[in-house]
């Protein structure tokens, strides 16, 4: 990525999602070593801001080395300098430039379960604080060969889609953001008057109860780049079927095909033509785990095939994502678990969503 696009993108990150301010304690994680440029300019203006910013890097081959050697006793650690972080942030700034993104694949599924369990209390309290407008956050992405091999795509064409997905090809991408923001706020307003969702397609028919729960829209705040709106369902609702067409990638791992049935908010029968027991693995992490957590409508246009990465697959134009695990406090949302696995559907082909009974979205498109 060259020197303008570094600007424009470390400005979006740090004035518009983050809001940086004097005397903020500002955390930067950066995952690997290549995002270097991206996170000397967001570390430059944070210092320009007044703030107080501190750089944690990590490497990927530690984390394999972690689950392959840990035992039960260290993978259920959690350092004490994690806890204090996230109690004292103003700011966390999440940059990811994986070098190998399938680094954890053959990993023991029940130990990075049980490691996932055992984070919880991290980022449930990272949850709790950005509800209670305590922490402001954002996780945005650097283009890497492993991320770009996972697109099916050169790194020229991943930093290209990025760019244009994050629409920092504009002049004033802030400007376009905060227009985006509007027309998500208008959706959502219009649901937060609803109680009751509906989603039918391809081997779906699935509904949840959203009363008393709330809309939010995301326009780049707490993911880059972004286009959602999510809720946080009745942890006891959701009823029916639903099929994933998209592959499913969590940590490495990819289950291909899921199927669910669920009953009474639970699922109680899960299926995947690839990565079967590493889905059921998941499922079973926790009591919460087979809870639904999250239900979320894709509406960046910008996004309209599936990459391998969560942060862009889910916000794809057409596309609705269940998660199952844990909740979002925002939403009013009160499972907990270890767990948050974005599951991610295509609607553009006879896909719809009704309201309180009323068609509100077909074949990709709102119709409201």
């Amino acid at each position: 990525m060259f020197n303008p696009i570094l600007k424009k993108y470390a400005d979006v990150l740090v004035n518009y999602s983050t809001a940086v301010k004097k005397d903020d304690l500002v955390i930067i994680y950066a995952r690997g070593y290549i995002a270097q440029p991206l996170v000397k300019e967001i570390y430059k203006l944070c210092l320009k801001n007044g703030a107080n910013p501190i750089v944690r890097t990590s490497m990927d081959e530690l984390a394999e080395l972690f689950i392959k050697h840990a035992n039960e006793k260290q993978l259920q650690y959690i350092d004490e300098m994690s806890k204090i972080e996230v109690e004292k942030a103003d700011v966390m700034i999440f940059i990811g430039a994986p070098s190998n993104i399938k680094n954890t694949a053959n990993c023991d599924s029940k130990k990075l379960a049980l490691r996932n369990k055992a984070s919880h209390p991290i980022l449930s309290r990272r949850l709790e604080r950005s509800s209670n407008n305590e922490l402001r956050w954002v996780i945005a992405d650097y283009p890497t060969n492993a991320l770009a091999q996972e697109a099916n795509m050169s790194l020229e064409e991943y930093s290209e889609f990025l760019i244009n997905s994050c629409y920092l090809d504009l002049d004033n991408p802030t400007q376009k953001w905060i227009e985006i923001d509007k027309e998500q706020k208008r959706i959502a307003k219009i649901l937060n008057e609803t109680s009751k969702l509906r989603i039918v397609g391809d081997k779906t028919d699935i509904s949840f109860c959203t009363k008393d729960r709330t809309w939010v829209p995301c326009s780049g705040n707490m993911n880059f780049p972004d286009g959602e709106i999510f809720t946080s369902p009745v942890e006891n609702s959701a009823q029916g079927k639903i099929y994933f067409d998209f592959p499913q990638n969590y940590q490495g791992s990819t289950a291909k095909e899921v199927y669910l049935e669920l009953k009474d908010g639970k699922v109680i029968n899960a299926k995947a033509s690839v990565g079967n027991e590493f889905l059921n693995n998941m499922i079973n992490l926790d009591e919460g785990a087979s809870f639904v957590g999250e239900i979320a409508i894709g509406t960046n246009e910008r996004i309209q095939s599936i990459t391998g990465n969560i942060l862009f697959d889910e916000k794809i134009g057409g596309s609705i994502h269940m998660a199952l695990g844990a909740s979002y406090p925002e939403a009013g949302g009160k499972n907990k678990s270890g767990l948050h696995w974005d599951l991610i559907k295509n609607l553009k082909e006879g896909g719809k969503i009704y309201a309180d009974d009323k068609l509100i979205y077909e074949n990709g498109k709102f119709i409201i």
